[in-house]
């Protein structure tokens, strides 16, 4: 479905920010929780019945009213928006350059150099990471094939220093052999990441052969041994060409005034010199299909993995062309939710487990993509030869009214939805600007969207998806010798006498951290109105008129605690049942009910219950609570449905047991918490078949009640509108007797370091958690483990543990620590990824470094900044409205009053160093740590 055309690619991404300061979401869950692709493909739609309305033209939709744009002489396009919705403000830096630009043997070198970006520059030789930071600033960056684009957004007073910052590195970054040797080894980390994925693999084998001759048959992050070659001359070389102002767009977003801010602009920016882009090459274009081809054999990898996949491209027109529309319109009709044709087709009669597509139109050319995962003992050909059928009917019948109407709605919704802060409206703007050289695109695009007809939906299907211009290739998984299992390892000798460095004093980031301007006092923070109804629903609402949208985020005490061994699941095969029919609608007319509108519902089961998630236009909120009501309350597991959904679930066990990440998450849960506690529960495939339809309606008879169910709205409503629908739709739902409740054991430390590694052969990364029993969020030590923890791991590059594991020593990709506080007191973990060969040395840096910190503590430098950078970050997440309601419907799942939502940076600053200090005594533990590392093991990758 339409959406940023970054987003529809391989897109490499440098991950900055780690844990933030809103912490408080459901925890992970124990469980397999197999979201159907229409639950990411469609949002929602609203209406009573399935059969679709006479449709109302929608307004004219403009997502840049109020944008300027400046040209400054050296080139430079600068884009602003003023929002004042929220005291934030998004600047980002989006350069026209990426993977298009490269060949075999510098494959990969945009992606090394966005990485080099962040290393420091002549005028501040430090880790920009530790500024961004120190500015409380949600940063990142992302290398795709026609741009690499640099954003942060911050507090409205911080928004100079991030202008100084972005201006900085335009043209002054510091690259020297040794941050090169040492990002190169980041790079190829990452890469072996990439790796892992079966799905990873097929899709390189496959756009290689779709486009042999073009660069956008590359992968984006590029290739391990191009990477190991990169020269500094080379880097330096592309750094002076690509990066300058004439081939660069500066977008403004949030709370600032365009005028004084422009003049700044033109301060920073207008003395770096223009640069000569002027020999950039040509767009490359897909060369026409002869009119005698042939169609081309699939590809085959047989190689070690879990589920059989089928990826296949057709080639398409570049973004600036007239089709784009109808192309996006023809993926509506055949991907776009559980109403589409493929989802029908092929999850609906078992032949997949999920399904999905996209058309990416870029500067050169474009491409449309279907992506299917076999169901369990399914042949792909057959898939294949159902997919090829759907394509037909397309070309020979045209899609019905209603059909189209749904696409159009989708994306028109979708858009909308998509749009709601100013980190994202700003995205929109570079992105539109940067690949079809019009920051207007996107208004035009849903301008042409509304007039496309059926008519055109069938033509493109003719022009464009023609058998001998399709690329296939099949990933048919082979069966590894051995299981993946735990094994002990001795860990009571290090292979090296590893000193960690000194920490970064704090004080040497604040002499190069441009100043803050100031500015007005914040206002408050609002709060949420709340009311119970007399079943004991809980109910927070935040009207918020600045999109016409809405959020819809919930929970029910019905999640994987209440699992027992043997049925293991269960709580996650009833959640993801739900919209599988109820007592007066089945299935797809519950989805056509939400899809007609461009609206969406979802539900999954966590460690401690079970989440709600919706969104829709605010018109179509009535329809949206009507659904959610129905579905509470009148769920009936078809016996069909739940069979497909077994199946699902099952292909989703193979792939996590096949994924270091999960497999190594499940055996570290597993070592930290006893057999009798529910943490300890994961599903099987013996518990997996093991449920039934009754166990499903005894559960959901069980645990889904009013008494333990909490909804947040946060959006365009009127609050006494939406009592009234709650009251009506809910307020009759009686649960009976008192609502269950589970034992938790107590978690002791292990005695002594425990060593576990899981194998997975076939694989080329490493990923490593160590950690033990943590705390719960009404710990009174939480904010001070907040600022400890963001001090030790908080950040990969910021932190202590980024700044020596991953910035000085290049060991890993990213690495990360965090306290999982939930209701129940949840992990404390450390989590990176490494190649095989340097698991070892990762982890016993990682060892020696909780060492050192525990013998001797943290100053006070170290933290006044973390509490600096939460406070700062704070105000930032709240102003998305997703994370908005997610914090205020977790502070009310805690028991927290709803206050929190302002006393929490008071909180954060009421911390003192001596807390800290005695937090990490009483926390860190490094010689009684659990450590697993799942991978290939070091012989496999050598």
């Amino acid at each position: 479905m339409f959406g940023f055309l970054f987003t529809l690619c391989l897109v490499a991404v440098l991950n900055l920010s780690g844990n933030s300061a809103l912490t408080q979401s459901l925890p992970a869950s124990n469980s397999l929780q197999p979201s159907p692709q229409f639950m990411e493909n469609a949002p929602i739609s609203s209406q009573p019945t399935s059969q679709p309305a006479t449709p109302t033209p929608p307004a004219a939709l403009s997502l840049t009213q109020g944008v300027r744009k400046t040209v400054l002489d050296n080139g430079l396009t600068v884009l602003t928006k003023e929002i004042h919705t929220a005291p934030v403000v998004s600047v980002q830096v989006w350069y026209r350059v990426g993977s298009r630009n490269e060949t075999a043997g510098i494959n990969g070198i945009s992606h090394q150099l966005e990485h080099l970006m962040f290393k420091g520059t002549a005028t501040r030789p430090i880790q920009f990471g530790r500024l961004f930071s120190a500015l409380g600033s949600q940063s990142n960056a992302f290398t795709s094939y026609d741009q690499t684009a640099y954003f942060g957004t911050v507090e409205r007073d911080k928004l100079d220093a991030l202008l100084v910052l972005e201006a900085d590195r335009m043209q002054g970054s510091l690259i020297t052999d040794e941050h090169l040797t040492s990002e190169k080894r980041v790079v190829i980390s990452e890469l072996q990441g990439y790796e892992n994925s079966p799905g990873y693999r097929l899709s390189r084998a496959v756009m290689r052969a779709a486009f042999p001759d073009l660069p956008y048959g590359l992968p984006v992050g590029g290739t391990k041994s191009d990477v190991e070659k990169f020269t500094l001359e080379q880097v330096e070389s592309y750094y002076r060409k690509y990066y300058s102002p004439g081939n660069a767009t500066l977008i403004i977003a949030g709370d600032f005034k365009t005028d004084p801010t422009l003049e700044k602009v033109k301060a920073y920016y207008g003395k770096i010199p223009k640069g000569n882009i002027q020999n950039q090459p040509p767009a490359p274009q897909a060369p026409p299909i002869a009119k005698d081809a042939k169609p081309r054999e699939p590809i085959v990898l047989r190689q070690a993995g879990s589920a059989p996949l089928l990826q296949a491209i057709y080639p398409l027109p570049n973004v600036t062309h007239p089709d784009v529309a109808a192309l996006d319109l023809l993926d509506g009709v055949l991907t776009g939710g559980r109403s589409s044709r493929l989802y029908q087709s092929l999850v609906e009669t078992g032949l997949a487990s999920d399904v999905g597509g996209y058309a990416a139109n870029l500067i050169g050319t474009g491409w449309y993509n279907f992506s299917v995962t076999a169901a369990p003992n399914q042949a792909l050909a057959k898939i294949d030869q159902v997919l090829q059928q759907e394509i037909v009917t397309l070309q020979t019948k045209a899609v019905t009214e209603e059909e189209l109407n749904r696409a159009k709605t989708q994306i028109r919704s979708s858009v909308l939805l998509q749009n709601r802060d100013v980190t994202s409206q700003a995205q929109q703007l570079g992105n539109d600007q940067t690949i079809a050289g019009d920051y207007t695109f996107t208004d035009r695009y849903l301008a042409a969207m509304q007039t496309v007809t059926a008519a055109d939906v069938q033509r493109v299907a003719k022009t464009y998806f023609q058998p001998a211009s399709r690329t296939v290739g099949y990933f048919e998984p082979t069966q590894p010798d051995g299981q993946p299992g735990a094994t002990g390892g001795n860990f009571s000798q290090t292979a090296e006498n590893f000193s960690p460095g000194a920490p970064v004093d704090p004080a040497e980031v604040a002499k190069y951290l441009p100043a803050a301007t100031p500015g007005d006092q914040l206002r408050p923070q609002a709060l949420p109105d709340e009311f119970t109804l007399p079943n004991g629903l809980q109910v927070l609402l935040f009207p918020d008129r600045s999109s016409p949208t809405v959020t819809l985020s919930g929970y029910v005490r019905a999640g994987t605690e209440f699992d027992q061994p043997d049925r293991a699941g269960l709580s996650s095969f009833t959640a993801s049942n739900l919209m599988n029919g109820t007592q007066s609608k089945d299935a797809l007319e519950l989805a056509k009910i939400l899809e007609n509108r461009g609206a969406g519902l979802g539900f999954s089961a966590n460690r401690e219950g079970v989440g709600i998630g919706g969104s829709a236009l605010s018109t179509d909120l009535p329809v949206l609570l009507e659904t959610l009501t129905d579905v509470l309350q009148n769920a009936n597991f078809p016996a069909d449905e739940l069979e497909l959904s077994r199946n699902r679930s099952l292909t989703a066990l193979k792939v996590e047991l096949d994924s270091p990440a999960r497999l190594g998450r499940r055996v570290f849960q597993q070592a930290v918490y006893p057999a009798n506690h529910p943490f300890h529960n994961f599903p099987t495939e013996e518990s997996l078949k093991r449920v039934t339809r009754g166990d499903l309606v005894q559960f959901h008879k069980t645990h889904y009640r009013p008494d333990t169910t909490i909804l947040t709205l946060v959006g365009d409503f009127d609050s006494k509108q939406v009592r009234t629908l709650l009251e009506k739709g809910l307020g009759t739902w009686k649960a009976s007797g008192q609502a269950p409740k589970v034992t938790f054991p107590t978690v002791a430390l292990p005695p002594k370091l425990v060593r576990l590694t899981p194998s997975l052969p076939g694989k080329t990364q490493s990923i490593t958690y160590l950690g033990y029993g943590g705390i719960d969020r009404r710990d009174p030590r939480y904010y001070t483990v907040l600022v400890m923890n963001q001090i030790l791991g908080g950040d990969t590059l910021s932190s202590r543990l980024g700044t020596e594991i991953r910035d000085r020593q290049g060991l890993t990709y990213g690495i990360y620590s965090y306290f999982q506080a939930g209701r129940e007191s949840g992990p404390f973990l450390i989590q990176m990824q490494t190649a095989p060969e340097d698991a070892e040395k990762a982890i016993n840096s990682t060892v020696q470094l909780l060492q050192q910190l525990r013998d001797q503590g943290v100053t006070a430098n170290e933290v006044a900044a973390a509490k600096r950078s939460l406070t700062s970050s704070y105000p930032v997440e709240l102003a998305d409205p997703d994370n908005l309601a997610g914090a205020i419907l977790m502070n009310e799942v805690y028991g927290l009053d709803k206050v929190e939502l302002r006393q929490f940076s008071d909180k954060i600053q009421a911390v003192t160093l001596n807390q800290v200090n005695q937090s990490i005594k009483e926390l860190l533990y490094p010689d009684r740590l659990v450590i697993v590392t799942a991978g290939p093991g070091v012989s496999a990758a050598k």
